[in-house]
């Protein structure tokens, strides 16, 4: 193994003899036999490049990236330049500590970027003037059929059409033409201005358009909308808005759009946030997480995901939305790119954009070449002979300047933060060579902003909008923030499907590098050659390691990929003229997302059992094989399931669906018990998307970014989706985008292309054998003090498994809830919990994780069994224990009275580890209740926590 793997994977040889005397068996060869079934294993090692080292990947990477030009670029479409602060890079972008938590599902110990989030949604509230914001979307294209679905949702008039304004991006609309197509809902694109309004449900308008108009008349758009029953959706820009008036001041239903320009580099299309927010009216149908503000156990206020019965993989296919990742990371560093500059400089910002962008009109209109608009923010069109646009081109090319090019000769210019004085008199020159004018640049120019629209109402008024300006401040605050939160950097984070596995520094490190970060994802593809060729070597490996033929990385989350996976099979079976199949099978152990994502692709969820082993159960498949063998479009599974087994029966599951004329749809969420052992192919799968963060590295990033590329078999290949702006499949078959750039998330494929060099087929197999021996050994060990759900023939499991606490509950009244607050104690994220099967945990140690940690883990679910037995015993009441009074804060400690039957060393320092080393929760037990009765999503003012409680709000 190279030096790399084995800092990766940090077990010694004799750890792990012991381990695999433990289980017993005598290598990990014999393991891995035992577990996979034999149909399936690979018989042949993968064919990938020799590992590289650390040193020479980054050597590889910098060759890769001088590839990539890094022209001037004026296109705006969504996508503009900014600056990242170099505080917010290195605190928040490259600290581990941000980026290798999880999402925030255990709130006690996720304060730190639950407040972050909370003033994301403050911030997006104030500026769209709209009540309800949610924590992030995935990008703006995304969000914009988000918004499609909710007011499709809500409406009363279904057989009405959809009305979406063909100012918007282009992207916005093909991907909202995506989600309407699966969703079979009549989608008509035209001029608002002529719009019927009696005919739709729901609209979406520019504010301002792509081209860059901001209509003066907008609000009486609005109105005319309202009053004849539509729903009404607003495309917008957050630094816009510091100067406009917000949507929800007109009269919007919703708005939305991306955060990119706050501080978030445009690297190739993203990781970006979008935003979301709407009226009350839509509180319970609002996609994607909020986060709320409750109180604990000790009457103090506390953040935590609101409204979560909501949510997927609960509602499952009754959910309004399939949005399992966010963009967590990404809303933290555009909030705090708000804290670090504050309102007034904000706004002054956008009215130094828009002022350059007047004088650049000014001096065009000069000498004849008016903009299309009178009435823009930062974007102008200006009408050009094709002749004219030609020569522009040309010279723009010279002076290594991307400009918008339009079909009819007209030319687009959007300035952003990075626009200087020499760059606006290079544009200048642009025209005055295509044209033979004389022109010259103004040194000042009037608004052009409609006087209406022009921003009155007060914004980002809450303290921390002001508070945070000098650097030493902003540190302080940050690390105030992150000291709240459990990460990767204290202890391991066990949670099952979910591979918290170790995120390499030397993957990550290109991602702040400007070759890479800065190139807007519609240049032309010559400039990203780099990127290009990158992607062809990603595509190769990952066929490689799947055994299908094609991938496309457009999909920017598992749960996108599920449906663009699901969207491609749709017209595999239109193409065949089957397209009456809408059945989509899903056993109960597949993986929580998979039915929302069905519903979304417009297929009927039909639920197959699971047998008393944890298997699918195969009678109930047969009997809804022929029951729904003639619409049966797929099956979805995950493999191994999400009960932790490798089936023993796939492949004949796979066939049976395949006699019946359906595609088999693998949920990759798994895959790291798979890589090197067998693949999606060998199980007799179709597509599968895949988690490149998880089994590839990527960090979650306290709940996003992810990234979710599908491969496919060579038969879906001509399906994938192409893009309107820069294709991505030729094939006249090829499905519409699924997201707003090309090729999704671009900038973090650098991380799982270095993590898969860097491995090896070598390294990347042994990942898999070693996440098999720590998940048997931590079940075997744990297996004497608590039932183990599910195992297979050989009482093993795969890369994870499921520990059944329900007889604690039914015994003693102790709830699952209990013990997850009560690992907080220890210092430790608790494993998954009641998913797949209420009443238990589910618990994936991943390979990064070596045996002295996973001895801590087992250390305290050893003490916290020895609690129940003192509950089992008699000698304790449950009401009374330190399970139900955890997680234990400072405060209760340090309280004057410490009335509790047991000791302060047994609430907070009942392992050794915890006297040199403790994570105190900054808050007790969160009351989830309270907080959805008393539904807050954005900061309330200083002056309600004046009594530090939030009983008075």
């Amino acid at each position: 193994m190279t030096a790399f793997v084995q800092r990766h994977i940090p077990h010694r040889p004799e750890d792990i003899q012991r381990m695999l005397k433990t289980i017993g068996v005598q290598s990990l060869e014999e393991l891995s036999e035992r577990i996979i079934p034999e149909d399936i294993r690979r018989k042949a090692p993968m064919n990938l490049p020799p590992a590289a080292s650390e040193i020479e990947i980054l050597s590889e990477i910098k060759a890769l990236a001088n590839q990539n030009s890094r022209w001037r670029t004026f296109i705006g479409m969504g996508y503009y330049g900014t600056y990242t602060p170099p505080v917010i890079q290195r605190l928040v972008l490259e600290n581990p500590a941000w980026y290798t938590a999880y999402t925030p599902y255990q709130p006690e110990i996720a304060q730190g970027r639950l407040e972050l989030l909370m003033l994301f949604q403050t911030m997006v509230s104030d500026l769209t003037g709209l009540p309800i914001a949610n924590a992030s979307l995935l990008d703006e294209a995304t969000a914009a059929a988000e918004a499609l679905f909710m007011f499709y949702t809500n409406s009363r008039a279904k057989d009405r059409a959809f009305f979406v304004d063909e100012g918007l991006h282009p992207q916005v609309i093909g991907v909202v033409q995506t989600r309407a197509y699966g969703l079979g809902i009549s989608v008509e694109i035209g001029s608002p201005e002529k719009a019927s309004w009696e005919r739709y449900f729901g609209a979406l308008l520019g504010y301002p358009t792509t081209d860059g108009w901001v209509r003066p008349h907008l609000p009486e758009l609005i109105h005319a909308a309202k009053s004849a029953g539509v729903q009404v959706g607003v495309a917008t820009d957050l630094l816009f808005l510091t100067i406009a008036e917000a949507p929800g001041h007109f009269g919007a239903d919703a708005a939305f759009g991306s955060s990119q320009r706050f501080g978030v580099p445009i690297g190739y299309g993203g990781p970006h946030a979008a935003f979301f927010a709407a009226s009350e009216t839509y509180k319970r149908l609002i996609p994607g997480r909020i986060v709320g503000l409750t109180i604990d156990a000790e009457g103090q206020p506390a953040y935590r995901l609101a409204l979560q019965t909501r949510e997927q993989h609960i509602k499952r296919e009754k959910a309004t939305s399939n949005i399992c990742t966010a963009q967590v990371l990404l809303a933290h560093m555009a909030t705090l790119y708000a804290i670090y500059h504050g309102p007034e400089r904000l706004k002054a910002l956008a009215l130094r954009i828009h002022r350059d962008t007047a004088r650049l009109a000014e001096a065009l209109k000069a000498t004849g070449l008016s903009p299309k608009y009178a009435d823009y923010f930062d974007t102008l069109r200006i009408p050009l002979s094709p002749e004219n646009q030609q020569k522009a081109r040309e010279t723009a090319h010279e002076k290594q300047i991307n400009l918008r090019y339009y079909p009819d000769g007209s030319i687009g210019i959007s300035l952003d933060e990075r626009t200087r004085e020499e760059d606006l008199q290079d544009i200048i020159d642009v025209f005055a060579q295509a044209t033979s004018r004389s022109m010259s640049l103004p040194s000042e120019a009037s608004k052009a902003i409609p006087e209406g629209l022009r921003r009155q109402s007060p914004f980002l008024t809450h303290p921390t909008f002001h508070k945070y300006h000098g650097e030493h401040q902003l540190t302080r605050f940050l690390h105030r923030l992150v000291s709240k939160d459990i990460s990767l950097v204290h202890s391991m984070i066990p949670l099952g499907s979910c591979t918290m596995k170790l995120n390499p520094v030397a993957t990550l490190m290109p991602v702040s590098w400007g070759e890479l970060n800065e190139l807007h994802p519609f240049i032309p593809t010559e400039q990203a050659a780099g990127y290009h060729e990158m992607m062809r070597r990603l595509e190769t490996y990952l066929c490689e390691i799947t055994g299908f033929s094609a991938v496309s990385f457009q999909p920017n989350s598992g749960a996108q990929g599920e449906y663009t996976g699901l969207m491609v099979i749709r017209r595999y079976h239109e193409a065949r003229g089957e397209g009456h199949r809408n059945v989509v099978l899903v056993p109960a152990s597949a993986h929580g997302t998979n039915p929302a994502s069905a519903v979304l692709a417009g297929y009927t969820v039909v639920v197959v059992k699971s047998d008393e082993k944890g298997n699918i159960d195969a009678n109930d498949l047969e009997a809804k094989v022929r029951q729904y063998g003639q619409n049966l479009a797929a099956i979805m599974i995950t493999y191994p399931s999400t009960h932790g087994i490798y089936e023993r029966h796939i492949r004949w599951v796979c066939k049976l669906v395949h006699e019946a004329g359906g595609q088999v749809y693998m949920d990759g969420a798994n895959l790291n018990a798979q890589v090197g052992l067998t693949s999606p192919a060998l199980i007799g799968a179709d597509v599968c998307h895949l988690n490149l963060h998880k089994t590839f590295a990527i960090p979650h990033g306290g709940g996003g970014p992810g990234m979710g590329p599908i491969a496919v078999a060579a038969h879906l290949k001509p399906y994938l989706p192409n893009h309107p702006v820069i294709p991505t499949n030729p094939d006249a078959s090829a499905g519409g985008p699924v997201a707003a750039a090309p090729y999704g998330s671009a900038l973090i494929l650098w991380i799982s292309y270095a993590y898969i060099r860097m491995m090896g087929a070598e390294g990347l197999r042994y990942a898999s054998q070693i996440a098999l021996l720590n998940a048997n050994y931590l079940k075997t060990r744990l297996s004497t003090h608590y039932p183990i759900l599910y195992t297979d023939e050989h009482g093993l499991v795969a890369h994870e498994f499921i520990v059944d606490l329900r007889s604690f509950k039914t015994k003693y009244g102790v709830e699952v809830e209990d013990i997850a607050k009560r690992l907080m104690d220890f210092g430790f994220h608790a494993p998954t919990v009641s998913f797949p099967v209420v009443g238990t945990v589910m618990i994936e140690p991943t390979e990064s994780e070596d045996l002295e940690e996973l001895e801590r883990f087992i250390y305290a679910m050893e003490r916290i069994r020895a609690e129940i037995a003192q509950i089992e015993q008699g000698e304790i009441s449950i009401e009374e224990s330190p399970l139900r009074r955890a997680p234990h804060t400072q405060r209760a400690l340090f309280a004057e009275n410490w009335n509790r039957p047991y000791s302060k060393e047994q609430a907070a320092f009942s392992a050794p580890w915890l006297w040199e080393h403790k994570v105190w929760p900054p808050v007790a037990r969160v009351d989830h209740a309270y907080g959805d009765r008393n539904l807050i999503c954005t900061c309330p003012s200083v002056e309600s926590y004046e009594d530090a409680s939030v009983a008075a709000l």
